[in-house]
């Protein structure tokens, strides 16, 4: 729990691979945050960079030292990433953001605002992704129809990890320990007290995304699987109505012969049936086996994350 001298506002920010834009980041955001209080932190995670990132971040603490740094020993991946900052977070609000500049962090007085006022969540909400090609604009209407209709809890959508927290949101989530973390569902899990903001997401400023399709699709699995167990459910539902076809039409064979005598089934319709039940076999082998991978990372118990070095914390 932060102390009574703890900063106002801590500020996390995953980093990997955002040398080029590290200067124009901190360049936006630094005045606003001395606009609101003198009272913060910045706490840069970086998640294994493969550039001079941490150069950089160390070059940019040099300048100002409220700008403190946790370096990773690898790439652990955005969440992970995530979790150290706010693990390492010392302030009374917290606020996760990225560095590519598309979540405006002109947002935040108004997220302070909210908060004094007795909000312990202040959600950015996306009104727009114009910012966003075609592609990602539309996987991420059919990514957020898809939760909504299958997690047990309620995900807001075209919502990403920006927001502000309070400490007590923040101290919860310290306290959850799985290790296969989406953490768009665990912000989503603990509630509080919530209200939004809307805004029009941004073009990325300087760069690249660094999240690869794959990554996005495994990020994805870790949403669905995480926090439902509708897919086992519905392998079952498949089954009892597969098998239910099944009987019905054995007891039609059944009569048929009885009636008509022998015939010779076709080949065709065998070999159909035969993939078909095959199909639904492995894919159920698949549900089951992406619960029982999580499982056994769960079981392992190994840190989320490892400390390589660190500067400020």
């Amino acid at each position: 729990m932060p102390s009574a001298t703890a900063p106002l506002l801590s500020v996390v920010i995953p980093v990997y691979n955002e040398s080029a834009g590290l200067h124009t980041l901190f360049n936006r955001v630094v005045p606003i945050l001395q606009g609101i209080t003198a009272d913060w932190e910045i706490i840069c995670v970086n998640d294994g960079s493969r550039d001079d990132t941490l150069t950089q971040l160390k070059a940019c603490r040099h300048i100002e030292p409220r700008i403190k740094i946790l370096s990773l020993s690898r790439n652990f991946g955005k969440e992970a990433a995530l979790t150290a900052g706010l693990h390492h977070a010392h302030g009374r609000a917290v606020i996760p953001m990225d560095a590519d500049l598309q979540d405006p962090p002109e947002l935040i007085p108004e997220m302070v605002r909210q908060w004094q006022a007795g909000y312990k969540v202040v959600l950015a909400t996306r009104r727009s992704r114009q910012g966003d090609g075609w592609f990602k604009r539309g996987s991420a209407w059919l990514y957020y129809k898809l939760m909504g209709s299958l997690l047990t809890i309620d995900l807001p959508q075209n919502t990403g990890d920006f927001r502000l927290m309070d400490q007590q949101v923040v101290a919860v989530l310290r306290l959850l320990p799985e290790r296969t973390r989406f953490m768009k569902g665990l912000f989503a899990w603990v509630g509080f007290s919530t209200t939004r903001l809307f805004f029009d997401r941004e073009a990325r400023a300087v760069g690249t995304a660094k999240q690869s399709l794959r990554a996005l699709w495994t990020l994805a699995k870790d949403g669905i699987f995480s926090f439902t167990t509708l897919p086992l459910r519905l392998t079952t539902y498949l089954g009892v109505i597969i098998s239910t076809v099944a009987f019905a039409y054995a007891g039609w064979l059944l009569l048929r012969t009885v009636i008509q005598g022998v015939d010779v089934p076709g080949y065709a319709s065998l070999m159909a049936a035969i993939l078909c039940m095959g199909g639904i076999q492995l894919i159920s082998l698949g549900i089951i086996g992406e619960y029982l991978g999580r499982i056994y990372r769960e079981a392992k118990q190994r840190p989320l994350y490892v400390i390589e070095e660190s500067a400020g914390i």
